[in-house]
């Protein structure tokens, strides 16, 4: 199974190419609509609006085996405490040996802004994003088939 952190995830065409090319199931989580091809493998979840919905609705299905794809460092860690793959849409791997660091300075940002600290947003989503994105979508179906077998 491929779950989607759908808000805002510039890549859902690339994760069904890739789904439908190794017969994988895609569960596209959001707390709004999006469209989503009329294809059985391929489901569209529609949670309660919330900030953390959609990461509670994943974080509660992703086992060994699974995919997540995902920007929200939280919902990162909490699929990977289950056993999952977990990749960003710019084809960043998040792991075990990651995420710790990766929390502290998510933390961190948090508590810059809240004082007013300008910090810069995520460079502009590329072409090469996309490609890479599908390499990494690639590599972690691969580690996800190893996991369960």
């Amino acid at each position: 199974m491929i779950y989607v952190d759908a808000d805002a995830c510039p890549v859902k065409e690339e994760v069904y190419k890739v789904a439908r090319r190794v017969g994988w199931d895609v569960r596209v989580v959001a707390n709004s609509f999006i469209r989503t091809p009329m294809e059985p493998r391929i489901q569209f979840v529609l949670v309660d609006a919330g900030a953390d919905a959609a990461d509670d609705w994943i974080a509660e299905r992703a086992v060994a085996g699974d995919v997540v794809v995902t920007n929200d460092i939280p919902l990162a860690a909490r699929a990977l405490e289950k056993g999952a793959e977990v990749i960003s849409p710019t084809a960043k791997v998040f792991t075990t040996a990651m995420i710790g660091s990766a929390l502290a300075t998510r933390g961190l940002m948090e508590h810059l802004r809240s004082f007013g600290e300008i910090t810069s947003g995520p460079p502009p989503f590329a072409t090469k994003d996309r490609s890479a994105f599908l390499s990494a979508l690639d590599a972690a179906i691969n580690r996800a088939k190893r996991a369960q077998a």
